[in-house]
């Protein structure tokens, strides 16, 4: 395998760890919630930006309401809002806001951080043996871990509010599918960094058996020039005497 190859299956292997990223922030799964009511399911599902209610009927009613309109048959009426709201940064729920918020900060940061290892990889590709070979690994795995150590910081700031703060202190909260999510993102990009360093250290320069032979070649013509020196000086000697 070619150092080529290892830095294209890193890129394609981490564009995917940014679209898990993308994901994770715009879907509000990160803390969830659900409870049956007997005719219904009320599911609460928290973002780091919003907020989501989804009530979804056991037995979805067909029958007219009062007023003859007909009730819908589809379950599950979704409303979202924004959150944390300001009445959720006031007071005792301040320090929640302030960590919540942080994490949407680090998260959007992620992001960014990634799109630029993603071009970081276009150039180091486009740039030559000689950007793969001397620097490149260096700089997308230190872009790469500084991505993932945003990210697991932000997981811990979410997971340390889930385990702490009062608003989830009720049994059936859970961490969901955005936190883990996220936590794949992280782990992908960590071990794509780990990938170009190995690759760094085992893989043979590219082209470096070429690289030998052209020195071999090289080698035996400064050689033969040598030797036709040394002819042609002997021979002005004996031509002398």
């Amino acid at each position: 395998m070619t150092r080529t190859l290892v830095y294209s299956a890193a890129l394609v292997a981490f564009i995917a760890a940014t679209a898990l990223t993308i994901s994770s922030i715009s879907s509000p799964n990160w803390i969830s919630y659900s409870v049956s009511t007997g005719t219904s399911i009320i599911r609460d599902r928290y973002g780091l930006h919003l907020h989501c209610t989804t009530t979804t009927p056991l037995t979805p009613p067909t029958t007219s309401d009062s007023d003859g309109s007909l009730r819908s048959p589809y379950p599950g009426m979704p409303g979202c809002v924004h959150f944390p709201d300001e009445n959720q940064c006031k007071g005792a729920e301040k320090q929640f806001c302030t960590k919540w918020r942080t994490t949407g900060f680090l998260m959007s940061f992620a992001t960014v951080a990634e799109l630029v290892t993603v071009v970081g990889f276009l150039v180091i590709m486009s740039g030559g043996r000689v950007k793969r070979e001397q620097g490149g690994w260096r700089i997308l795995g230190g872009l790469m871990g500084v991505t993932a150590g945003i990210q697991f910081f932000a997981l811990s700031i979410v997971a340390y509010v889930f385990d702490h703060d009062d608003l989830f202190n009720v049994p059936g909260f859970r961490l969901d599918s955005s936190w883990y999510l996220c936590m794949g993102s992280a782990v992908i990009g960590i071990l794509c960094a780990i990938g170009l360093a190995i690759s760094a250290f085992v893989l043979p320069p590219e082209g470096g058996y070429e690289f030998l032979l052209d020195v071999d070649r090289e080698r035996e013509r400064e050689a033969l020039v040598r030797r036709e020196g040394e002819g042609d000086e002997i021979g002005g000697q004996h031509q002398g005497v």
